[in-house]
């Protein structure tokens, strides 16, 4: 079997996995109470259904590649010294985010998502999003596009390649996020908002990293920016963004975004364009 249909058939069983997570997450929605919130730090929550999620992801994850290790937001893979369960043979990472969107889940404010890549090196290797509230699931595995797929209960009600859309920035309607480190990044949304507000199409937050890239991805978004935030919060979706052809760089323009902890992503019309108003905050 050569590599191509590796992915796909990898992809394809990481979809699943993200569906049951997603099916976990869906059902403790129901009774789901306010009192189950912990603070991470300021702005930052998590609950117990964002671990169970990762165990059931992890738990999947491990027996359908058992050589990989794990990058994960909640850490529920750290061994006794803090260091993550990894292979050493091996530099293929699974990269997890078991519920992208805590605050919007908290309060029923869609969307919220489950979002896992595969790593080897720094090549982003294969990317599912699935978003819990439309039953949407997106997918791409490197040199194999890009995909989103829903299901009317157990049958598939359509599968369609993404495409990003050809707006130019004048036109572009525009995801700017906030992340929970306002001190830090204040100043540069403030930039952003002011230098961009009445000179593109609109702008929009959604609440969650890897649903913005997906809209993107899928046109639905034409561009997207957003800085500290981590690794699992927008791998999987960058990915699935270059499949559909956009571009995707961090704040500084490099290409290699997957060590840092910003991402821009667009359809690649006005990239630079975006990217210059970034490096002048």
């Amino acid at each position: 079997m050569n590599k191509q249909l590796q992915l796909e058939s990898l992809a394809q069983a990481v979809s699943e996995i993200a569906r049951r997570a997603g099916a976990y997450i869906r059902e403790e929605r129901l009774k789901f109470s306010l009192e189950s919130v912990e603070r991470k730090h300021a702005h930052d929550y998590v609950s117990y259904v964002d671990k169970g999620s990762e165990r059931l992801i992890v738990s999947a994850l491990r027996e359908l590649l058992p050589e990989a290790g794990f990058i994960t937001e909640e850490g529920t893979t750290k061994v006794d010294d803090g260091s993550n369960l990894q292979t050493e043979s091996s530099d293929l990472t699974w990269v997890i985010d078991p519920l992208d969107g805590t605050t919007n889940f908290i309060h029923r404010y869609a969307p919220y998502a489950v979002s896992i890549a595969l790593m080897e090196g720094h090549d982003v290797m294969l990317g599912v999003v699935y978003e819990i509230c439309n039953d949407e699931c997106f997918y791409a595995w490197q040199g194999g596009g890009a995909y989103v797929e829903v299901k009317d209960g157990m049958k598939v009600a359509r599968c369609e390649s993404l495409q990003v859309s050809k707006n130019k920035l004048e036109d572009a309607l525009l995801c700017l996020q906030l992340p929970y480190d306002s001190d830090a990044y204040k100043p540069v949304i403030k930039h952003l908002i002011d230098s961009l507000y009445g000179n593109v199409g609109s702008i929009r937050m959604c609440g969650s990293a890897a649903m913005a890239l997906c809209y993107v991805a899928a046109g639905r978004l034409d561009g997207y920016a957003e800085k500290h935030i981590g690794q699992w919060d927008f791998m999987a979706g960058a990915l699935i963004v270059k499949e559909a052809g956009g571009t995707v760089t961090d704040y500084s323009g490099a290409d290699d975004f997957t060590q840092g902890n910003s991402v821009v992503a667009t359809n690649g019309v006005f990239q630079q364009d975006l990217l210059n108003v970034i490096q002048t905050a």
